[in-house]
């Protein structure tokens, strides 16, 4: 069964924004689809765009748990799904009388109180508004695809000492992905499609104002100015939303009230953190 969470595309845009997520109209839409549609949402772009926030701000504004798998390579079904609590099976072996059938031991030890569950199986089962995060899909192997297509496409995990468990209420659904590698067609199948990048500048000097909105008008412009011919080189890692807020809290609290050569030059290390990188902006911006 699949509730909707929001009323409208406006809505999506108004309560996330009360969550301090501030989104342009494609984003609302395709948050307000995935939801009526009751479709995971495949969120992909640059490190530090704001994917994983969409989804904890989704969360923010449903009043729904969120549930994060984060991906990495090697991450398996025990990580991702369950797995059996090995030790206190053993312990209930161990406890049990010399004359206790082996299948009343079996069904003992399979039973709920050893179940761990992960985060997939956590999501499924419970009857709460849920949104589930899986986070930097990209970094896990091939293998948990598989299993994300099984668990996506039928809300159902099957374990087979218990038997199959169906969601009784769907989570929302977030995958994000930095595109380190392309995911399967059948997994983007499932999937509807959200491209994430940048946002503009009148949109980030919004998201800068309303996260940190002692530092002003006129250093917000400067400073996502900034930001933005810091992005156009070619760096190792160009800096995130996130980086420019920090960066708008660090010229606050040095009281700075104009981004100078010498303001850049002093606090290049909250938006930039690799040596290369601030080399090149040092050259390229005139720093020196």
């Amino acid at each position: 069964m699949h509730t909707s969470a929001f009323a409208s595309v406006a809505d999506v845009q108004e309560r996330l924004s009360a969550a301090g997520y501030l989104t342009d109209h494609a984003i609302a839409t395709t948050v307000f689809l995935a939801d009526r549609l009751g479709k995971p949402l495949l969120v992909e772009g640059p490190a530090g765009v704001g994917k994983t926030e969409l989804a904890k701000a989704v969360a923010e504004a449903t009043g729904a748990e969120l549930i994060r798998l984060q991906c990495y390579e090697g991450l398996d079904e025990a990580r991702a799904l369950y797995e059996w609590n090995y030790k206190k099976q053993l312990l209930r072996i161990q406890a049990s009388k010399d004359d206790d059938a082996w299948d009343a031991i079996h069904d003992d030890v399979f039973a709920e109180e050893f179940l761990l569950s992960r985060p997939l199986l956590t999501a499924i089962r419970r009857t709460e508004p849920t949104v589930l995060l899986i986070d930097e899909t990209d970094k896990a192997d091939v293998e948990v695809e598989g299993l994300l297509l099984e668990v996506l496409s039928d809300f159902q995990v099957t374990i087979p000492e218990l038997g199959t468990i169906s969601a009784t209420r769907r989570p929302i659904v977030f995958l994000t992905s930095n595109a380190t590698r392309e995911l399967s067609e059948a997994l983007k199948r499932r999937c509807l499609y959200l491209h994430l990048d940048y946002p503009a500048a009148d949109r980030e000097k919004a998201i800068v104002l309303s996260r940190v909105p002692e530092v002003g008008e006129q250093l917000a412009e400067q400073l996502v100015r900034t930001v933005r011919a810091l992005r156009a080189l070619e760096l190792k890692k160009s800096p995130s939303i996130a980086e420019s807020i920090d960066w708008a809290h660090t010229l606050v609290a040095l009281g700075l009230d104009t981004l100078d050569e010498k303001a850049v030059g002093d606090t290049l290390g909250v938006v930039l953190k690799h040596a290369s990188d601030h080399a090149r902006a040092t050259d390229q911006l005139k720093l020196n």
